[in-house]
């Protein structure tokens, strides 16, 4: 029997198990923290339970993939539900949008609203949807570091269209000149931080993303974010994958440019196959020989980060929903005080997660669990005390602004999550959320590989590597190197 070792407890090492398993492989995951998941975590205090980490689930259907071919039922596992509201959009003057994933329905909320024309929207939608079925197959299912995958008609007929790809504009320059209206621009140029980067740098291809909500559709899992992890791991465990948990990997052993083996507590083990799931500063800085590590790869600019606040309320909020938007009202000196200034911005766009509105035992009764984010520059040596102090201070003026309230006096219980304590929890350099930024034309196919060109048996899933953040990505990552073992 082949052995395989991951790297790493995430949503790729844990797809990427599955995989493996399936396949036959004796599989062992060894993970530095207690519990598996990486940056999905959950936490309660107080009666309050809080997914800690991503808090949009779409693509489900890459979820599902892993269960049918473990030959099981995924509802067996864990089950979602499709959300008619994708999010709801506040603005300072009053102004609020639901943002419905039925791309018509979304049309006519935007017309009541702005008076934006409804054919506007929806041809803006399709235009990108477009742009996600031309490119999704190569840059999500693909090697973009292998010849072999540029030799097939689909590529052929892709890269004929790049012209109409809009890879030479950014996100904004595009957005604003399809709509004369701030608040829309807005609401298209905000789908850059889903891979956390800047709407007004990042090529304007990374407006397809926006059709995974207008199009594809928004999802949530019934049992909250984490089930989503622990679903992944009951399958591994069903398959027979071994769990090293609180183990940290030393060092990865590379013989004649072979990977076969890991060192744990100074003693190697044997493996036929080595998977990190780890982000690859990391795996360079620390896990392979100096002769092997790709300097390019240590220098490249890093995506934002965020500082969260869980806050346990201890009132209903009927005109929130699930997931909540409160724009600053000028998006881009935002993005220039995080990308450049490398500080946060005085009136910084807020993104509030309410998983009670959904699963009611999350929160005691009448009461609601905040999950409370604002994007950041990723650490380079800040004065995060200050920043973090300040920062409170603007988001809960914001939200006293917007909902006309005093949210202080509601605000039971708090924790906090910063940029330091992500790179501390989740070996993210930096506290990154995303790995390397896509604020680049060339972004795409300057991402590390999925295999190493140097090592043989040595392959990268996860956010840091291709093709980038996010649960479909890290599921998509696991899928490439599964196909490059095979």
């Amino acid at each position: 029997m082949k052995k395989a070792a991951i790297i790493g407890a995430g949503i790729g090492g844990l797809s990427s198990a599955i995989r493996l398993a399936v396949k036959g492989y004796r599989v062992d995951v060894y993970e530095s923290n207690k519990s598996y998941g990486g940056k999905m975590k959950e936490m309660s205090m107080k009666g309050f339970r809080f997914d800690m980490g991503p808090s949009l689930l779409t693509m489900p259907e890459k979820l599902d993939e892993l269960f049918y071919l473990a030959n099981k039922n995924p509802r067996d596992y864990f089950s979602y539900s499709k959300l008619s509201e994708g999010c709801r959009y506040f603005y300072e003057d009053g102004t609020v949008i639901n943002g419905y994933t039925d791309s018509k329905k979304f049309a006519h909320e935007v017309n009541k609203k702005t008076g934006v024309s409804e054919k506007l929207i929806i041809k803006h939608i399709n235009k990108n949807l477009f742009l996600f079925d031309s490119t999704s197959f190569l840059f999500l299912e693909k090697s973009l570091h292998k010849i072999k995958t540029y030799f097939s008609f689909r590529v052929f007929i892709a890269f004929l269209k790049l012209p109409f790809l809009q890879i030479f504009e950014s996100m904004n320059t595009v957005n604003k000149r399809r709509f004369n209206n701030e608040k829309i621009i807005k609401i298209f140029n905000r789908f850059a931080t889903y891979n956390g980067s800047n709407p007004f740098k990042a090529p304007a291809i990374l407006n397809s993303i926006s059709a995974l909500e207008f199009n594809k559709g928004a999802y949530y899992p019934d049992k909250g974010m984490f089930s989503i992890a622990s679903a992944l791991f009951k399958l591994c465990k069903d398959l027979g994958v071994i769990f090293h948990f609180k183990t940290t990997i030393e060092k990865i052993s590379v013989e004649n440019n072979i990977a076969n083996g890991v060192f744990v507590n100074k003693e190697i083990k044997f493996f036929d196959v080595i998977i990190c799931n780890q982000d690859i500063y990391f795996v360079y800085k620390k896990l392979l020989p100096q002769r092997y590590v790709l300097k390019s790869f240590l220098t490249q600019e890093r995506s934002s980060s965020a500082l969260i606040f869980y806050w346990g309320i201890n009132k209903g909020f009927e005109n929130l929903n699930l997931h909540n938007i409160f724009f600053s009202n000028n998006y881009n000196e935002e993005f220039k005080n995080i990308s450049e200034n490398n500080q946060i911005y005085k009136d910084p766009t807020v993104y509030i997660n309410i998983t009670s509105k959904m699963t009611r035992k999350d929160a005691p009764n009448n009461c609601e669990n905040w999950f409370v984010m604002i994007n950041t520059p990723n650490d380079k040596g800040q004065d995060w005390e200050s920043l973090i102090a300040k920062a409170r201070n603007n988001i809960i003026k914001k939200i006293n602004r917007v909902l006309k309230i005093n949210i202080e006096d509601y605000i039971t219980c708090e924790e906090l999550l910063t940029p330091q304590l992500i790179e501390s929890t989740t070996q993210s350099f930096r506290g990154s959320l995303y790995g390397s930024s896509s604020n680049s034309r060339a972004s795409a196919f300057f991402r590390h590989p999925n295999f190493s060109n140097r090592i043989s048996n040595l392959y990268f899933c996860g956010g840091s590597v291709h093709p980038g953040g996010g649960i479909p990505l890290a599921l998509s990552s696991s899928k490439i190197v599964d196909e490059l073992i095979s």
